[in-house]
Order: structure tokens, then sequence, then C-alpha cells
């Protein structure tokens, strides 16, 4: 009774190929993922402080004056951030610019503690500081 083995030849032995090749794939697969998931967030925090900036800009157009659209801006900006967009108020700053032909609303929000960008570990994260302005016009069309 013969119980030896015939001799394994490892050049055609498949097992454990789809690990290997996993290992090799699957680190940058991992990173593609993360890069998306940033990137993706960074783009929707964007596009939320320009909608706020938007917003407040044509909430400005009620005052009467410089300072009353200030006010107006800033108040809205306080109130809506958090609720609309999802935005902490107290890391967005609020310039308001104004004369006889166009309001304009400048909102810089300060992203560098967002969970967001906290995923971005080794990769290349976007800028932190996320500056958006909106124009409206007063009159003259």
């Amino acid at each position: 009774m013969n119980t030896r083995r015939p001799p394994v030849c490892f050049h055609s032995c498949r097992r454990g190929s789809a690990a290997v090749e996993f290992a090799f794939v699957g680190p940058m697969l991992i990173l593609l993922l993360m890069g998306m998931v940033v990137y993706g967030g960074w783009f929707w925090l964007a596009q939320s402080v320009q909608s706020l900036a938007s917003d407040s800009a044509r909430a400005a157009m009620g005052g009467l004056d410089g300072t009353e659209r200030r006010a107006l801006a800033t108040a809205f900006v306080a109130d809506q951030a958090r609720v609309g967009a999802g935005l902490d108020p107290t890391l967005i700053a609020v310039t308001v610019d104004s004369d006889a032909k166009a309001i304009r609303v400048s909102l810089a929000y300060d992203a560098h503690a967002h969970p967001i960008l906290m995923l971005a570990g080794p990769l290349p994260k976007p800028p932190s500081l996320i500056r958006r302005t909106a124009v409206v016009r007063v009159g003259g069309y």
C-alpha cells in the first residue's frame, strides 16, 4: 500500500492567489474609497456654504442701508447655518459689502475640524478654509 503523496508543483498551484492579489490591490481601493468620501464631503460642505451665502444675500435685500444689510445677513447665517446646511455658525466669517448697484455677501467657513476632513488620513486634503461669495443686484437692470 502506497501512502505517499505525489509531489506538489508550486508553479501550477493557484490556492491563495486571490488573497495575494487582494493584498496588492486592496489598499489602493480603500484609499480610493476614502478619497471619494473625503472629497465628496468637501464638495457638499462647499455647496452648503455657497447656498448659505446666496440665501443670506437675498435676506440682506430687506435692509435700507449697509449696516442693516450686514445685520440681516449675519443674523440669517447664524440662524440657518446649523439648521439648513449642517454647518457650525461659530466657524463662519461673514462679510457684507453693498453699494447702490449690488449687495455682495462673502462667507469663509473654517472646516479644519470637520469630521469629513478628519477621514482623509494619508490622503491629500482639500482646503480647510472654504470661501464663497454671492452677489445680488439691487437695481439698474
